[in-house]
């Protein structure tokens, strides 16, 4: 089969899915969604969309028969089905071994260790008397995670001092399994984009640096302000985790920069992620054009930066409520910005409901007409009027 004839399918309608599709879509691709939310992002350009849970396994194979190649959005989905699948011969990319190591942050950081990357010191949690013994060890503060599910913070609990183990603990246990990590003082987060052909061609994106409000991402610059040593230091490191994961696709790999000579890995996406939006403007290729072309066995694209460029997102304000986007107008007045809405039909707060990019002839300037965009363009929810006598 040729491969741009390849139907492909994506668990997962939200915004990294829907942009992937939209590259998709440029080549010509049949793009099947898998997502539980009718009109989730990705439902209007999907060639189709099979409305089901994520762990719904007969869903999960019925979109194996539509496609030739699977791929997901997130990490939180039935393992087990697509292993199945890949006992049956069905392509899924990244690989189901690396997607269930990664899933589960306790077994990301093992592997992530075993290769010789350097990690924050780490253990596994199973109830708050170990929390203690790692304080001891490591000192405080620490970071308790759930091994599972978390983002955006969620799944999280920075634990100042031994007064809050307890309260820590009981905030996450829930029958969750729990690790605990040394928290790195550090300089700076910084992150590094990387795909990986099926032919094991790996291509590296400009590091990015990353600012989180509230554990959630806020900002993106790039260039990253850090020393042409530090940048290849990070990219090299890119190029190891790919490889300790046999990784076929877009990476994300999110890393602290503890100080001019030490980097440590945070956590690693196997998928295109929020802090490489910036490369739709910024970059000649974009993350989501090389995960459907690597996906796919295409050949990869260049990863080059075209110009400085900051990406900061756009999280439901105000209250819960329809979406509405305000400020996009006079926010296109001011040269290089690019609004991007999710589409997302009920603004929540704090929810990710867009994002937009400025580019600019360095990123000083660009971060300065980004911050003049942050104050223009908002996302709101507005209450829906209900009608009186049903009408």
């Amino acid at each position: 089969m040729n491969n741009i004839e390849k139907k492909i399918g994506i668990i997962g309608g939200g915004q990294l899915g829907k942009m992937m599709i939209l590259e998709a879509k440029r080549l010509g691709f049949y793009v099947t969604t898998l997502d539980p939310t009718f009109d989730c992002p990705s439902h209007s350009i999907s060639d189709e969309h099979i409305v089901a849970d994520f762990h719904d396994k007969n869903a999960i194979f019925e979109l194996a028969q539509k496609s030739d190649v699977i791929t997901y959005e997130f990490e939180h989905i039935n393992v087990q089905a697509l292993s199945e699948l890949e006992e049956q011969g069905k392509i899924i990319y990244p690989s189901v071994k690396s997607l269930r190591t990664i899933q589960n942050k306790y077994s990301q950081k093992q592997a992530l260790a075993e290769k010789g990357i350097l990690v924050p010191r780490f253990g596994l949690v199973c109830k708050a008397e170990d929390i203690y013994k790692y304080g001891e060890k490591f000192g405080f503060p620490l970071m308790l995670k759930t091994c599972k599910d978390g983002y955006d913070g969620k799944g999280n609990y920075l634990i100042k001092t031994k007064e809050m183990v307890q309260a820590g603990f009981d905030a996450l246990y829930k029958n969750n399994e729990l690790m605990v990590e040394e928290f790195i003082s550090f300089e700076k987060e910084i992150s590094i984009l990387a795909t990986r052909g099926i032919n094991k061609e790996i291509v590296i994106y400009p590091v990015g640096h990353n600012i989180h409000e509230n554990s959630i991402l806020d900002t993106t610059i790039v260039p990253a302000g850090i020393s042409a040593q530090l940048e290849e230091n990070a990219k090299e490191i890119g190029k190891q985790v790919m490889n300790v994961f046999d990784g076929v696709g877009t990476f994300c790999v999110e890393m602290f920069v503890k100080d001019a000579n030490t980097i440590y890995v945070n956590e690693v996406a196997p998928r295109p992620h929020n802090s490489g939006h910036y490369t739709i403007e910024g970059c000649r290729v974009n993350q989501f054009e090389n995960h459907i072309r690597a996906v796919v066995g295409l050949p990869l694209g260049d990863t080059s930066l075209i110009c400085p460029v900051v990406m900061i997102n756009l999280l439901g304000q105000e209250k819960n409520g329809k979406t509405k986007v305000i400020g996009v107008e006079e926010a296109y007045k001011i040269t290089g910005v690019n609004v991007h809405v999710y589409g997302k039909k009920e603004s929540k707060i704090a929810r990710k409901m867009g994002h937009f990019t400025v580019t600019g002839n360095s990123a000083e300037e660009a971060l300065d007409k980004a911050n003049k965009v942050r104050e223009l363009v908002k996302i709101i929810g507005c209450p829906v009027k209900i009608a009186q006598d049903g009408k």
